[in-house]
């Protein structure tokens, strides 16, 4: 079906799948329900009026377990009678000792400041939401977590982290810090919430909280 657009103010009443990319025009949902793809049944957008609340809840959840994660070791190697920790910083610090500045540079980006950058981003957004208040500053808010969301590779370190793992329990003694599992559950946390929260979706509960304000 092919659908003609005349103005560009026609593009706000429809939206692409982020999936399939296939385009469809906007409908007014009920609260709770979701409106799907016609072609590849992705989540186009949602009406849930608790979303505010519960990404607030979400962010400082996630803001805690990032917390965690870097304050204590995420392993210790016994190897004969020395014991080592290592924590996500010190692997950052150590390439830079090594000489690899361009590569702890961007891992210390990936890694670390992106994905506090995500979860700072959603606290301070949901946080004008909930007060109503900062309509530029939710709109410049969004448009920075467009451009962070794809940089953010906290759960491609966790894989990394787990198949050395895998190599290391055959040669050495390894034990799992407290900020290893603080970092997994900080991990499912991220994977949670951009699969659930689209930046489209939270475009339009701005446009609907400040609406309401002016009303």
């Amino acid at each position: 079906m092919e659908i003609e657009i005349q103005s560009e103010e026609e593009l706000d009443n429809y939206t692409i799948c982020h999936r399939c990319h296939t385009l469809h025009r906007n409908k007014v949902l009920a609260d709770g329900t979701k409106a799907l793809c016609t072609e590849c049944g992705a989540v186009l957008y949602q009406k849930n009026r608790a979303l505010i609340k519960n990404g607030l809840a979400l962010s400082i959840s996630g803001l805690i377990f990032f917390a965690l994660a870097n304050l204590f070791p995420l392993i210790k190697v016994q190897l004969v009678s020395e014991e080592q920790s290592i924590s996500v910083l010190s692997m950052l610090f150590g390439l830079i000792d090594g000489g690899y500045y361009i590569v702890g540079f961007f891992v210390g980006f990936l890694v670390f400041v992106f994905p506090l950058m995500v979860f700072m981003i959603y606290f301070v957004l949901f946080l004008a939401l909930r007060l109503r208040k900062g309509r530029e500053l939710s709109r410049d808010l969004l448009i920075l977590l467009a451009f962070v969301l794809p940089w953010n590779m906290s759960d491609i370190f966790l894989i990394s982290i787990l198949v050395a793992l895998v190599k290391l329990f055959g040669m050495l003694e390894v034990q799992m810090g407290v900020s290893f599992w603080n970092f997994i559950a900080f991990v499912a946390l991220d994977l949670y919430m951009t699969r659930n929260i689209h930046i489209g979706e939270l475009w339009e509960l701005r446009d609907e909280v400040y609406r309401r304000k002016q009303q």
